[in-house]
């Protein structure tokens, strides 16, 4: 990949950028990533318990910036605005790309019964959501059972990330008691499975590194056809 391809990331919080940026080096040797973080975004849709048009607009505000910056692709880091980063594609000439959606269909495609994961109300539905609409693009039937691991969030931006972890390993564990496999609705939440030692009764799934080999996916395929 040539200096010249940049990936910006856009992100609705701090905790997503180290996640992500720092699978630059392994998977996209040689690719410009800027990072646009506005955690208002964030706030704003909890506060609301929804995505509201306000930020809708701005979502698309710093996507319009990032095609202006160059952007090749635009990956959007957050789910709890990925519906309306669905809205933007329309707008731009630049590919927007959600951070899960790797993660949702090897999902669909490893297992039937999918447990949900999130920290944060306004990630849980969404993520089900995309896992649901997946499942109906593939003509395959799945069952998606939701666990909102209350607290964690709340802890983790607090700086507090044992009580974190431990909020959401325990979550994991009883939702795996139902399911087949589970996916960690946010980024955030991939430092409890990455754990030395961590382990689970059913494989977990975490979109960072899913998303990123993505992305590596789609330049490699822009690069190919430019040549």
């Amino acid at each position: 990949m040539t200096t010249q391809t940049t990936l910006v990331i856009v992100h609705t919080g701090p905790v997503t950028v180290q996640p992500l940026s720092s699978l630059g080096p392994e998977l996209l040797p040689g690719v410009r990533i800027v990072n646009l973080v506005d955690d208002s975004l964030l706030k704003e849709t909890m506060a609301a318990g929804q995505v509201t048009p306000a930020v809708t607009r701005r979502l698309a505000q710093y996507m319009m910036i990032a095609q202006e910056m160059g952007a090749t692709l635009i990956l959007n880091a957050c789910s709890s605005v990925g519906e309306a980063a669905d809205t933007v594609r329309p707008l731009l000439s630049v590919p927007i790309l959600k951070v899960d959606q790797a993660m949702a269909e090897r999902a669909v495609a490893s297992a039937t019964r999918i447990g949900v994961a999130a920290t944060v109300q306004t990630t849980l539905d969404p993520t089900a959501r995309l896992i649901e609409r997946v499942a109906r693009d593939a003509g395959k039937s799945v069952q998606v059972r939701r666990a909102l691991c209350e607290g964690a969030f709340d802890a983790l931006i607090a700086g507090r990330t044992d009580e974190h972890d431990l909020i959401v390993e325990r979550a994991l564990r009883e939702l795996a008691r139902d399911v087949d496999l589970i996916v960690l609705a946010q980024v955030s939440m991939g430092r409890v499975v990455d754990k030395p030692g961590s382990h689970f009764d059913v494989p977990v799934l975490t979109s960072p590194r899913l998303g990123m080999e993505r992305v590596a996916e789609l330049l490699r395929g822009q690069l190919e056809r430019a040549a």
